[in-house]
């Protein structure tokens, strides 16, 4: 389990000053953006708490855990007594019983958390902890559970166990029942700035080269999970057409055209949807830079990008016309149609 936690500094601050109280609430609501680094912050957090309470020192006042400490030691096989992880199981009953580390690579999942495993979380609390002097509990993620399973872990968060805390992550924590905000304390994850996505994804993609990475940096929104998803799929070139199409516009629709084209099968499925986050991502980007003159048309560009992107995969849109509405509001910007209006 890697240490390797980019930009949630003040995050870590709050929650393990908390940690280190006196009386440290039980429950917390990890909430951002998905992808931006919640679950991976909630387990670094945990074994973190559970490295200093289990009685064995730990240096430095960060997240980080030296790799033979023995918490560290247990957590990274798996077997840490005291930490538990609740999230959707695979479909496959055979691979529900074993370890995470020997599911196969992105096995078929269950569609909500279920209130079998939170009973038998729960069945677990009647002993005291075991290596530690608390017990951690991350649920990934909360969005996920099922009413009953909702319920019967507002049971518990009413009249929790000594020595447990409970870290809920949630993307849509309005989703949630407001029993439930109501009994945890909310640290929220904002999207990471360029700096810290750029560090993000080269700790994760170490072959990657530089382009790969400012690429994925403009697609992930601040989410190195999100952009990890476009990790391979060679996203420069089209990155430069969205370049193009803003710079030189599109007199004769060939590059729209070509680009809708070349988006609309289902072979083409993962870089379409990698071209509805590049869009509006360039056009803030060029947002941030544009001069008062420009600003209006390229704010209003951006709205309606971002509207058509967001209801795009729900509503089930037609990708030939959705790329080709898109390219046509990135061409509206070039100085040559701009120039030609006035």
């Amino acid at each position: 389990m890697s240490d390797a936690i980019f930009g949630h500094e003040a995050e870590a601050h709050e929650f393990l000053s908390a940690m280190r109280g006196d009386r440290p609430h039980h429950g917390w609501l990890f909430v951002g953006p998905e992808g931006v680094g919640k679950a991976m912050a909630a387990l670094a957090f945990a074994r973190r708490a559970l490295a200093e309470s289990s009685g064995v020192p730990v240096p430095g006042e960060g997240w980080a855990v030296p790799e033979e400490h023995p918490t560290a030691r247990y957590m990274a096989g798996h077997a840490h007594p005291d930490f538990y992880l609740l999230e959707r199981l695979p479909r496959d009953e055979k691979l529900q019983g074993k370890l995470r580390n020997e599911w196969p690579d992105n096995p078929e999942m269950a569609r909500s958390i279920k209130v079998d495993q939170v009973r038998a979380l729960t069945a677990r609390f009647a002993t005291k902890p075991s290596l530690s002097e608390r017990r951690m509990v991350v649920i990934d993620a909360a969005d996920d559970l099922e009413a009953p399973s909702a319920n019967a872990l507002l049971k518990v968060l009413e009249e929790p166990p000594q020595g447990t805390i409970f870290i809920l992550i949630s993307h849509a924590p309005g989703r949630l029942l407001p029993t439930i905000r109501s009994r945890c304390r909310v640290l929220r994850f904002a999207p990471l700035g360029d700096v810290a996505m750029a560090q993000a994804l080269r700790a994760a993609l170490p072959e990657a080269t530089a382009e790969e990475i400012e690429t994925l940096v403009r697609s992930g929104a601040g989410a190195p999970g999100q952009a990890l998803q476009f990790a391979g799929l060679g996203l420069g070139d089209l990155t430069r057409q969205i370049e193009m199409l803003t710079s030189a516009g599109d007199p004769g629709l060939a590059l729209r055209s070509a680009l809708a084209q070349a988006l609309a099968g289902k072979a083409a499925q993962e870089k379409y949807e990698a071209f509805l986050t590049l869009v509006p991502a360039h056009l803030a980007a060029l947002a941030r830079i544009a001069d008062p003159l420009r600003l209006p048309a390229i704010i209003s560009a951006w709205e309606k990008a971002r509207d058509l992107c967001q209801m795009a995969i729900p509503g089930s849109y037609d990708a030939y016309m959705i790329v080709m509405e898109l390219g046509s509001l990135l061409a509206s910007l070039a100085p040559e149609r701009r120039h030609a209006k006035a």
